[in-house]
């Protein structure tokens, strides 16, 4: 075990060296950019989300809706996003600080600090809004102890944070570039990706290179258990997109009912599918998934 994960460190050595020089290089103070953020934001005066991609459009409900209406949900739903990351990277920042300093990843111990530095600058950047103009909301995921080995374990972490990674970058990139939103919701998403496309390229290299190293040592059931595993995952990240409490805060009626009715619209369908793409490409070329999650879609 301990050979092929060597191996696989070894394959991504020059890859982290360069990651690490290019966080050294793009550091920047989240304290700084907070102190420039207005005191108060109008949720209905401009878009927060990217009207295409809150989890309501496309159901009856957001055609009913005047404008202001949608601009409030999708400052709700920005709320709610930021939430998800929030959560997210909670449980990122622990199994990252769980691995610094580990013997047998010491090859990428460097990274690991850069990687958990710019992860806690999110939280910042995302509890900042929340706290500031909205509220932190629940997760809904349920987390559950591992009984895995500790080379499964560590694929599964890896593999687990580039799914959800690859999710929120791609709206991130979207919602970045989209002047139809409030400079603050561009800022949050431009600063989150500049980040998270460092990310992406260490977690692709690194799930790639120890799937190839650790996989051919592991049982067809753990490896039907791994694949199985980041099915649920998937589909579990993006339940947590239709999320009661956002439709609640949102002033609108039967919030458990609407996210079951948003989840099964076929516009969202196709946009979790769309969105989805580029990770589960990854992820079929390397060889780790041999079908398409269709829980998700």
């Amino acid at each position: 075990m301990t050979s092929a994960l060597s191996t696989a460190l070894v394959q991504v050595s020059k890859t982290t060296a360069r990651l690490s020089h290019q966080s050294r290089r793009r550091y920047q103070n989240p304290y700084v950019h907070m102190q420039q953020w207005p005191a108060t934001v109008d949720p209905q005066a401009r878009w927060f989300t990217t009207p295409e991609y809150v989890s309501l459009y496309g159901t009856a409900l957001w055609t009913a809706l005047d404008e202001p209406a949608r601009r409030r949900v999708a400052f709700h739903e920005a709320a709610g996003f930021y939430s998800l990351n929030i959560h997210g990277e909670k449980a990122l920042i622990q199994g990252l600080a769980a691995r610094l300093y580990r013997s047998d990843l010491a090859g990428i111990t460097d990274y690991l600090h850069h990687f958990l530095d710019e992860e806690n600058k999110h939280s910042v950047y995302f509890g900042g809004f929340c706290t500031r103009y909205a509220r932190v909301h629940r997760s809904r995921q349920i987390a559950f102890g591992s009984d895995y080995p500790r080379d499964v374990d560590d694929f599964l972490f890896f593999a687990r944070t580039l799914i959800f990674e690859e999710i929120v970058d791609h709206l991130n990139r979207v919602q970045a570039r989209d002047l139809r939103l409030h400079p603050l919701a561009r800022f949050i998403n431009d600063s989150h990706h500049r980040d998270e496309a460092r990310h992406l390229v260490f977690g692709r290299c690194l799930v790639a290179a120890l799937w190839k190293s650790c996989s051919p040592g592991w049982s067809p059931a753990v490896n039907a258990e791994i694949r199985d595993a980041l099915d649920r995952f998937l589909t579990a990240t993006w339940r947590e997109f239709y999320h009661p409490d956002v439709y609640a805060d949102a002033g609108l009626n039967d919030p458990w009912e609407l996210a079951e009715t948003a989840w099964s619209a076929p516009v969202q369908r196709t946009h979790r599918r769309i969105v989805s793409a580029g990770c589960l490409d990854f992820l079929a070329t390397a060889g780790i998934l041999s079908k398409e999650p269709t829980d998700a879609f």
